[in-house]
């Protein structure tokens, strides 16, 4: 979201200052809001006004609309403390960081069933949709390069992909100047329809993006049946259409809870694959991962060769500087949890999303839409017309800190408004109990206010 000054509403003159209550002779005097001061104070100071506004934000243990991770051991917070001031990208000067990075990537190939682990490549990002921008310019530029190698133009990309992908996928059409090709949403589908994506490819398509774990239910789309229509489709045409898989949120879920669901390198037209760190990778934000089959399918046109702080150094992603601690930590929890560690906690996480929506189910006013046996996430609607709106349930239960998002679905189902939750790891069940009580004590409250206004929209969403 962009802040400008003038969004803020218009404030009273004694209002455009901070008065600080603490005891502090430097503070006599006020402090400005949107002006550096012109002397400097003291850091426990300066850290109370900081810290007294923040107070104001949600809870984010409370937070049941963020994908992104809210708890770690304190092992993992004082390991990111002591690598907080570690510029990743200076390579020569951290070369362990830069090792452990290379770690990462291997062991997520690994993990992900790549055919050639000693050829694969990849690095990490800020977040998935950095991830995803990466991935998008490679299959651009894989397929531009076939384009001129038969003589055609390459001035008309495609990429092909439902209608409840994530914004960074709009952005990467815009920015990149690529041709989003929508799979609308139907009737009780709200993920891509392997058949329907197949219909919208033609010459100039770059590629398929097919999520695991969308975003606005929760469910895996089939990326077996693209692959396998795809497999045709390209022999038939004699195309070189590829997938990219968005696992932002399976790919840190499906290999430890559902191993035999392919959906990785095991298939053949899966190209790259991104997940995010901070989500069920479990770190704290932001650190996203993409991985390439092999090195192959990373043109070398996107490599830069800098050399930099005494040294060569590669580098193909979008950002440049940024702190090495969330390298760290993924490393740590790699270490620390293994696959079994990391399998009871997801499978923990799903337990407690089908214990959730199983209870919400039986409350009488809802029905599910999903009930996060794909992934730890699930969203369910209204089942009749009654006072109050599932905006209004989310306000309610905002009430007692509860961040429970209501939305409307992508197009084509924009009349159907659902309510989600995403269960993370530190989300116990006692806090399950805790959250289904005050659903229940906030349908009783509406049932108590037969004249209450039904609220009609609102923007409680969260990715």
């Amino acid at each position: 979201m962009l802040h400008k000054k003038s969004d803020i509403r218009k404030l009273k003159p004694e209002q455009s200052m901070l008065t600080p209550t603490y005891a502090s002779i430097e503070l006599n005097r006020e402090v400005p809001r949107f002006k550096m001061p012109e002397d400097e104070m003291l850091p426990r100071t300066a850290y109370e006004i900081v810290h007294d506004e923040l107070m104001l934000d949600g809870n984010s243990r409370l937070n049941l609309a963020t994908f992104v991770s809210t708890w770690m051991e304190l092992e993992a917070k004082q390991l990111m403390t002591e690598t907080f001031d570690k510029n990743m990208i200076d390579k020569d000067e951290y070369p362990q960081t830069a090792e452990l990075e290379m770690r990462c990537v291997h062991m997520l190939a690994d993990l992900w069933n790549t055919p050639d682990a000693d050829n694969t490549i990849g690095c990490s990002t800020i977040g998935s949709s950095e991830a995803c921008h990466l991935a998008g310019m490679a299959l651009k530029w894989k397929w531009r390069a076939r384009m001129k190698a038969k003589g055609k133009p390459a001035d008309r990309p495609n990429i092909v992909m439902g209608a409840n992908v994530q914004v960074c996928w709009h952005k990467f059409c815009r920015y990149w100047d690529v041709e989003a090709r929508l799979v609308p949403c139907e009737g009780d589908r709200f993920i891509l329809d392997a058949g329907e994506a197949l219909k919208l490819c033609d010459e100039n398509t770059i590629g398929i993006v097919v999520i695991m774990g969308s975003t606005m239910d929760g469910r895996y789309e089939p990326a077996k049946e693209v692959n396998d229509g795809l497999e045709k489709l390209n022999a038939e045409k004699g195309w070189d259409i590829s997938i990219h898989i968005d696992a932002a949120s399976g790919g840190f879920v499906a290999p430890f809870i559902q191993p035999d669901l392919e959906w990785d390198f095991r298939l053949k037209w899966v190209k790259s694959i991104n997940t995010s760190g901070h989500k069920y990778g479990l770190v704290y934000p932001g650190v996203g991962w993409i991985v390439w089959r092999d090195e192959e399918e990373l043109p070398e046109d996107l490599i830069f060769y800098v050399n930099y702080l005494g040294g060569q150094m590669p580098t193909f992603a979008l950002s440049f500087s940024r702190p090495g601690s969330q390298i760290c930590a993924q490393y740590y929890n790699f270490l620390r949890l293994g696959r079994e560690g990391y399998r009871r906690i997801i499978e923990s996480c799903r337990d407690n999303a089908l214990f959730l929506s199983g209870e919400i189910a039986g409350m009488g006013p809802f029905e599910l839409v999903s009930d996060g046996s794909d992934i730890p996430v699930f969203c369910w609607k209204l089942k009749t017309e009654t006072n109050y709106t599932l905006f209004d349930l989310a306000d309610k239960l905002r009430e007692r800190g509860w961040l429970v998002p209501a939305y409307s679905m992508p197009p084509n189902r924009e009349d159907l408004v659902v309510q989600r939750i995403v269960v993370k790891h530190g989300f116990s069940r006692d806090m399950a109990y805790l959250l289904l009580n005050d659903m229940r004590r906030s349908i009783e409250y509406f049932a108590s206010q037969p004249d209450h206004t039904p609220k009609k929209s609102g923007s409680h969403f969260s990715h």
